[in-house]
């Protein structure tokens, strides 16, 4: 049986995401060429990568940290967030039981002032692919805009790094010295 709204609020609360409510019918994204994702898009499609310094090795001590803030610059720059801080996670509703069905869906969140996404162990922002690497929680997860107009989505590399991507066709590269400072 699939998990209820109530659940999933209880399961993202930990990582400082309130749930807002669950979002009925197609979430608008930008638009990629055919067969490419976040993770395949091209400059030319609106890919802008966490800088070289913010990509952490699955086991760095600093992994963590890197992330969360590699995370919030790239949210703040690209416009993921709206006036109070919220967005549209995926998420899985399969329990233990339909753990192999596809339930996803996306859930309307908010940032909370005491927030750590890389760090906060909850299972929806869990990596699988990083379990072939270590032991250790490492997040990946998939976040859009409520305008449709971002997509953020951080992930696990073959190469056993992780980084954030931005998907946001309209932007240009943002001026430098703009970053938020993290806080996890």
């Amino acid at each position: 049986m699939p998990l209820t709204d109530s659940e999933i609020a209880a399961q993202l609360a930990p990582a400082g995401l309130l749930f807002i409510r669950r979002v009925e019918g197609e979430v608008r994204q930008p638009h990629l060429p055919p067969g490419r994702s976040p993770s395949s898009a091209r400059p030319e499609d609106g890919r802008f990568d966490s800088r070289p310094d913010e990509i952490p090795d699955v086991n760095d001590p600093d992994m963590p940290v890197k992330v969360n803030a590699s995370w919030l610059r790239m949210a703040s720059e690209f416009g993921l967030f709206n006036k109070d801080r919220e967005f549209l996670l995926l998420v899985n509703y399969a329990d233990e039981e339909d753990e192999w069905e596809d339930h996803s869906g996306w859930v309307q969140v908010r940032l909370l002032d005491e927030w750590d996404l890389a760090a906060s162990g909850v299972e929806q922002l869990r990596s699988w692919i990083a379990g072939t690497f270590t032991p250790r929680f490492v997040p990946e997860f998939r976040m859009v805009s409520l305008d449709g107009q971002t997509v953020i989505e951080t992930t696990v590399w073959g190469n056993g790094t992780v980084s954030t991507i931005a998907i946001r066709p309209s932007a240009t590269a943002p001026a430098r010295g703009t970053e938020e400072t993290a806080r996890g």
